[in-house]
């Protein structure tokens, strides 16, 4: 079988130190938080889909998103089944909470970069085994900043998105420690937190 690779996160997250999560908030509130993020300059979004109402509410942020010029990505992908509602969404990527082969190569298959999730080194090697280069950290506030510059010793190809109770507040930790993008969802619902997302799109 052929390695499967994920290079084009490499120009999805190129100069994007955020990318926004927004999880059953239904169409409406999620398009507007979406033009939100997209006001602010956090170009990439994720809406993970777990029932029909987040599938059609990724449909319409796909296509607001299409029609912006702005990459609109299908979080919480574990099966095959997701795999097809999210092209048939129009979503531009996968993304899962875990390593599962099966679902990378459906992703693939489909025309969809994905982003497996990955916790331990095994994970890590298994999924660079394949070819991948992006990974998604999940959860990153528990696995915590040092994890990273303990990964990037043996995998030092390995890019990271960290994702799982990351906000403004410990964003450019993570940043700092050699995460390439961040994702945050509900700091953007918070006014407060605006200012200092607005500063770390500016590293």
């Amino acid at each position: 079988m052929t390695d499967i690779v994920n290079a084009e996160f490499d120009a999805i997250f190129a100069g994007r130190p955020l990318m926004a999560i927004f999880r059953g908030m239904g169409a409406v509130r999620s398009l507007e938080l979406a033009r939100r993020a997209w006001e602010l300059g956090i170009d990439v979004v994720e809406l993970p889909i777990q029932s029909p109402a987040d599938v059609e509410a990724l449909a319409a942020v796909a296509e607001a998103g299409r029609a912006a010029g702005r990459l609109v990505g299908a979080g919480t992908v574990v099966s095959m089944r997701h795999v097809e509602l999210a092209a048939s969404a129009g979503a531009a990527f996968t993304v899962s909470p875990g390593f599962d082969e099966a679902v990378v190569r459906a992703s693939v298959a489909a025309g969809l970069p994905p982003l497996p999730g990955v916790a331990t080194a095994s994970e890590v090697q298994a999924a660079m085994a394949l070819g991948l280069t992006w990974l998604k950290a999940f959860p990153a506030s528990l696995l915590g900043t040092a994890w990273f510059p303990a990964m990037a010793g043996p995998f030092p190809d390995a890019r990271f998105v960290a994702t799982g109770g990351m906000d403004a507040a410990n964003a450019g930790a993570f940043l700092d420690a050699g995460v390439r993008t961040v994702a945050v969802g509900s700091a953007l619902e918070d006014p407060a937190q605006l200012p200092a997302l607005a500063k770390l799109l500016a590293r």
